[in-house]
């Protein structure tokens, strides 16, 4: 069986999330983690599971001036440091871009702030609305994964995303 999970990146949160959930998959599943950047159409054919992430940014998915404003954020932080796949455009727009997919089963996740989502935002409920709307299959909640007021992953969360994985890996057909 094949999985694919894509990612979209700021400062290497997300990333790395999404590395240890594909390590989850990895005793189920043959797969291919890809930044938004990089997935290709082609990587969903004979796709069996499709995972999808990226920051939380002003409560929602990232936006071009969302990413811009991070960008500026870290010239002005010598402690955050760019993904080396952030690009000019991020999920929102792979996301629109994708082919309807019916009945492929997918999950959302996503990286924010530690504190009440009514607060942070959750980028995965919008993540999860337009896999919904691309004909996926949700195959458990959204998740988010939490980093702390210096923007770094707290330290149970990569852990928790190799949990995370596992438990995709296990989740009826």
């Amino acid at each position: 069986m094949k999985a694919l999970v894509v990612y979209e990146s700021m400062f290497g949160n997300t990333r790395e999330v999404a590395e240890r959930i594909a390590r989850g998959l990895g005793n189920t599943y043959e797969v291919t983690v890809s930044s938004v950047d990089e997935a290709t159409p082609a990587e969903l054919t004979g796709l069996d599971l499709l995972v999808v992430g990226g920051p939380t940014h002003t409560h929602g998915m990232t936006s071009s001036m969302s990413r811009t404003a991070a960008l500026e954020q870290a010239d002005q932080d010598p402690e955050l440091n760019p993904d080396p796949h952030v690009s000019d455009s991020g999920l929102r727009e792979w996301l629109a871009d994708l082919p309807k997919h019916s009945r492929l089963r997918a999950a959302a996740f996503d990286t924010r702030a530690d504190g009440p989502a009514a607060l942070t935002g959750r980028a995965s409920k919008s993540i999860g609305r337009r896999l919904r709307h691309h004909g996926c299959d949700l195959i458990v909640d959204p998740e988010s994964f939490l980093v702390d007021k210096a923007n770094r992953l707290l330290l149970p969360e990569l852990t928790r995303a190799q949990r995370w994985g596992e438990l995709l890996a296990s989740a009826e057909t």
